[in-house]
């Protein structure tokens, strides 16, 4: 069964690219041409992965992000013109998972929508290992306490103080990728490539905003973290006991 897209984007010329060389890739494209419409098919019908613009009439992009997220953890790609830093760190600080500047190579949204669907797969009980499976059908779940941290492997949840945090799939990523590493400095090239599952071009702005992001939920003063420390020039580890 092919991979089904919610595509929302007012710009017409840009669907009708989209939608003709993802269909011939094998997707299932739906397509909104402002932010109300595309709130309106997503509560319709379960996607796979959300390409949404910033700039768009009725609802913008990122109170379209804002709406999903209180329902789902459904891979979100933003696009826009804008190409600065700003715009990057509003739009994946309100949950989407990736950035593709405008303009694009179709090759590259492709390879973007690919490795997003690849990660989120592995949150679902299909993608896990059978030790994984037998672990958790014994009741074995897998969890890891950091002071009032508690992160469940299995159930892929977070608690600090015993208040469930919401952490998108992306933070979890990290937060997992640290903690079952503790003390291993990872670069940002090395994050990128164990998250991102794709090469390193040297954009910082993606792993940078997830960083902050993740600190303002697990630390208790993100300005001074005591879990997630900076190495500066070279990149992060954990160091929660």
């Amino acid at each position: 069964m092919p991979h089904s897209i919610l595509l929302i984007e007012d710009d017409t010329q840009i669907v009708e690219m989209l939608r003709n060389y993802l269909v011939k890739e094998g997707y299932d494209v739906s397509e909104a041409f402002n932010g109300l419409e595309g709130i309106s098919l997503f509560r319709q019908k379960a996607f796979d992965i959300v390409i949404v613009d910033v700039m768009m009439p009725k609802l913008d992009g990122i109170e379209v992000i804002k709406l999903i997220r209180e329902k789902s953890s459904v891979p979100i790609l933003i696009m826009s013109a804008k190409d600065s830093d700003v715009d990057k760190a509003i739009g994946l600080g309100f949950g989407a998972d990736d950035y593709i500047a405008k303009p694009f190579s179709l090759i590259e949204v492709t390879a973007r929508i690919k490795a997003a669907i690849r990660r989120a797969t592995t949150y679902s009980t299909a993608g896990q290992t059978a030790t994984e499976a037998t672990e958790q059908a014994s009741g074995a779940a897998r969890v890891l306490t950091f002071d009032v941290l508690r992160i469940d492997l299995d159930n892929f949840s977070v608690a600090k103080n015993d208040v469930d945090l919401k952490l998108t799939a992306k933070e979890f990523e990290i937060l997992k990728l640290f903690t079952t590493n503790p003390n291993r400095v990872f670069t940002k090239a090395q994050l990128y490539g164990f998250i991102w599952n794709d090469e390193y071009y040297g954009d910082e702005n993606v792993i940078n905003v997830h960083i902050r992001r993740l600190r303002e939920k697990i630390e208790d003063n993100p300005s001074e973290p005591k879990y997630i420390k900076t190495l500066w020039g070279i990149g992060y580890k954990w160091e929660g006991n």
